[in-house]
């Protein structure tokens, strides 16, 4: 009878954990980097690579965004993607009248979209002029870079890493921080994540 009873409790228990409902893996849909050395460096000049604003018919250098002046380029997996819409650019737009009193004179971002999405989401982003909205249509700025981010999983294709580059008349610069340790101007972030690249870091470095 014992062994009867602890067979049927074995029984029981087994039809238990057969019905809860499975938990759930939080995955990182970015997680999966392009396995090569980091093409940009300090001290580098900015690549002469086209890159687009707002229609296919508006190309130009990224060199032509920098010629002359100080400014952030900072780089997004994809535009409408939760966190780059929520956290990402948001910060620059935010915190941008705090960067141009620190001398930064242009903010751009970029992403491998067409100009119309980046054109798009930078409208619903309200913008308004803060930062310029950059296509990487192809996405030879990034490879250019060395950024390249695998998201064929998530987003179809090959896309650009989290990124944040300082850079002053094309030329990417190095920062001394406050603890006074060398910083690279190139704040990368691993897969999907968003530390280092967020404009409250970039701040910090100015």
């Amino acid at each position: 009878m014992a062994v009867l009873i602890n067979v049927q409790r074995q029984f029981i228990s087994r039809a238990i954990t057969s019905l809860k409902t499975p938990s759930l893996t939080t995955v990182n849909p970015f997680s999966n980097i392009i396995k090569r050395t980091m093409s940009v460096k300090i001290g580098d000049s900015l690549p002469d690579v086209k890159v687009f604003e707002n229609t296919p018919a508006n190309g130009f250098s990224i060199r032509s965004v920098f010629e002359g002046k100080k400014g952030v380029l900072f780089g997004v997996p994809g535009a409408f993607t939760p966190g780059c819409s929520k956290t990402h650019l948001p910060g620059y737009i935010q915190r941008s009248d705090d960067m141009k009193a620190k001398g930064i004179e242009v903010l751009a971002c970029i992403a491998v979209n067409d100009p119309f999405v980046m054109e798009g989401w930078g409208r619903d982003q309200k913008v308004d002029g803060k930062v310029r909205m950059l296509a990487d249509t192809k996405g030879d700025l990034t490879k250019a870079l060395g950024l390249e981010l695998d998201a064929v999983d998530a987003l179809g294709n090959v896309r650009c890493r989290r990124f944040a580059l300082l850079v002053n008349d094309n030329i990417v610069q190095v920062l001394l921080t406050q603890q006074h340790q060398f910083q690279q101007a190139a704040q990368l972030e691993e897969g999907g994540a968003m530390t280092c690249s967020l404009a409250e870091n970039i701040i910090d470095l100015l």
